[in-house]
């Protein structure tokens, strides 16, 4: 799928799980509901920061874009020093490493590790960089007229908000863990599930995608996992922009009013 898509389907994924945790008794405040619907829309986008061309790779400069270059050759080098004997070497890393559960885990893991290791600036530069890919993904329109440092500014102000609302009693810095310097532990579940969202997403398409890396599924490692080839389409296409896209939205914006308890 492509970029916008991404987005609002890592979105209405985190209103979901806000949903869910509303009917088990344990609601998000509301800032824990929006910050992290922000957060997962970002992160629905960071499994392409393995292709030079993808939005993420353009978001923050020649600082995305290097770190692009770099993932891809890391891609490339792990997808071929693990290929099955029946997969084919390959030049190049899309949809490769970055496209795994493994990956997603590494991300979300890593993030909540800095949130609590890092303190509030730690959080404030996470919230930043999903902020700024958000906008990039759900204000996709906007964003490729507007110049880099708008969108930066609109990232900071919006993380720097975010974070001061989220810190005051009862707005759900410890929404779900309250030991002492655990409050951003869960700063990782957004992101984790924004990444798992995007390739179920590729999955869909006609490529595929190699979610369950490294389990092997029919002697290959790196087996692009999908739905039946009848019922997938290419990125981009009609049933993406008039079917998944209006359908996300509508789940999402469903979701929401559960988690909030507009709706029960």
């Amino acid at each position: 799928m492509m970029g916008p898509a991404h987005s609002l389907s890592g979105a209405a994924a985190w209103l979901g799980v806000g949903a869910a945790a509303a009917a088990l008794d344990h609601p998000m405040p509301w800032p824990v509901l929006l910050a992290g619907a922000l957060v997962s829309s970002g992160a629905a986008l960071a499994p392409d920061l393995d292709h030079k061309s993808a939005t993420i790779s353009r978001a923050f400069g020649p600082l995305s874009r290097g770190l692009c270059g770099v993932i891809d050759k890391i891609s490339e080098s792990v997808y071929n020093a693990t290929k099955g004997t029946g997969e084919r070497r390959r030049s190049g890393g899309h949809r490769t490493l970055t496209h795994t559960w493994p990956w997603a885990l590494f991300l979300g893991v890593g993030f909540s590790a800095a949130a609590v290791l890092g303190g509030r600036w730690a959080v404030l530069v996470i919230l930043f960089i999903h902020m700024v890919l958000a906008v990039e993904g759900l204000l996709w329109r906007a964003a490729r007229v507007s110049s880099d440092v708008l969108v930066w500014l609109l990232g900071a102000t919006s993380a720097w908000s975010l974070a001061g609302v989220l810190d005051q009693p009862g707005n759900g810095s410890d929404w779900l863990f309250t030991g002492p310097g655990q409050e951003y532990l869960w700063l990782g579940l957004p992101i984790v599930l924004g990444a798992l969202v995007h390739n179920i997403g590729d999955a869909i398409t006609i490529s595929g995608c190699p979610i369950l890396w490294p389990v092997p599924i029919g002697g290959k490692r790196w087996y692009p996992l999908g739905t039946p080839q009848f019922m997938r389409f290419r990125a981009g296409a009609w049933v993406e922009t008039r079917l998944l896209m209006p359908l996300f939205m509508v789940l999402g914006g469903a979701g929401g009013l559960v988690a909030l308890g507009v709706i029960g």
